[in-house]
């Protein structure tokens, strides 16, 4: 069965078109499908049933997997029994009529202009590294950029000039977005003053560097927010996608209309986008209740 989730993840990529970080993403959830299917003896498509499908999202459960991931596991097994089907692999895709494990709708948590003020200001000094890290979260909240796509930013992407980067996102998807005089200013001042310096001759591609001139990763840019929260006291749970969080929220409350924060966010559809309609609702409700004489 594993040969056929070689094949599988090559379809993502070829036919499908999928980042990297989502052909890991599944390849993590079929992985372990494929381990327990191997111990029940299961080593064709024809002789998976719905059944091992159900008992094998249970086994998560007692494991104490969460609703939502079951659910993302359920739809790579849908996807790639499917795929198993075009291939002409299989006649029946199993996990078809398995119900998906029902998820509790959080809404995103987001900072407050002051705690964007604070996570700002935490970077305060004259230092490369504090000029680097504001230019990061400044950009981050003027674009709402997902984390992997701040990371892999490009000098050629970003042009101050027009106030506006390109962005590759998910499903390798090019999308523009507005920067805001601002974060051009922080960017520029990082550029000029650390990014130039570091690398005279421009020969690393990457718009932000790490301290040894390498290309900033995911995990390294994770652990500045945490640090940066840390001093500016910010007891949330902060990730970079919280910044995303804020940037759409904020938007959204001073008026921008839900296609524009769609079309920055880079979501393929609306419904995804809606979430943060809830989130400015449920703020207004809060704040109704905490001012409001009858509240």
């Amino acid at each position: 069965m594993n040969d056929y989730l070689d094949l599988f993840i090559s379809y993502l990529a070829v036919e499908k078109g999928l980042s990297a970080n989502t052909q890991e993403a599944y390849s993590r959830d079929l992985a372990r499908y494929l381990d327990y299917l191997e111990r029940l003896g299961r080593t064709t498509p024809a002789g998976v049933t719905s059944g091992d499908i159900a008992v094998f999202l249970g086994r998560l459960k007692d494991d104490g997997i969460g609703p939502r991931s079951r659910a993302r596991c359920l739809s790579s097994i849908r996807m790639f029994h499917k795929f198993l089907m075009i291939e002409n692999y299989a006649d029946v895709n199993p996990a078809s009529i398995i119900e998906s494990p029902r998820t509790l709708h959080k809404l995103p948590e987001f900072l407050s202009s002051p705690e964007i003020d604070a996570l700002f200001a935490a970077c305060a000094g004259s230092s490369g590294e504090n000029i680097r890290d504001l230019a990061m979260l400044e950009l981050l909240y003027a674009t709402g950029l997902r984390v992997s796509e701040l990371v892999g930013l490009k000098l050629r992407e970003v042009n101050l000039d027009s106030g506006y980067l390109m962005t590759l996102g998910k499903g390798n998807k090019e999308r523009l977005v507005p920067i805001g005089e601002s974060a051009c200013q922080r960017v520029r001042a990082y550029l000029e003053g650390v990014r130039y310096r570091k690398d005279p001759d421009r020969q690393n591609r990457f718009l932000f560097l790490s301290r040894l001139g390498d290309a900033m990763s995911r995990q390294a840019f994770w652990n500045i927010i945490k640090k940066r929260a840390s001093q500016a006291g910010i007891s949330k749970h902060l990730s970079p996608h919280t910044m995303r969080h804020s940037f759409a929220t904020h938007l959204l409350e001073n008026g921008a209309d839900l296609r524009s924060v769609q079309v920055m966010l880079g979501h393929a559809d609306l419904s995804t986008t809606q979430i943060y309609t809830h989130v400015t609702r449920e703020r207004l409700k809060r704040l109704h209740q905490q001012i409001h004489p009858r509240g």
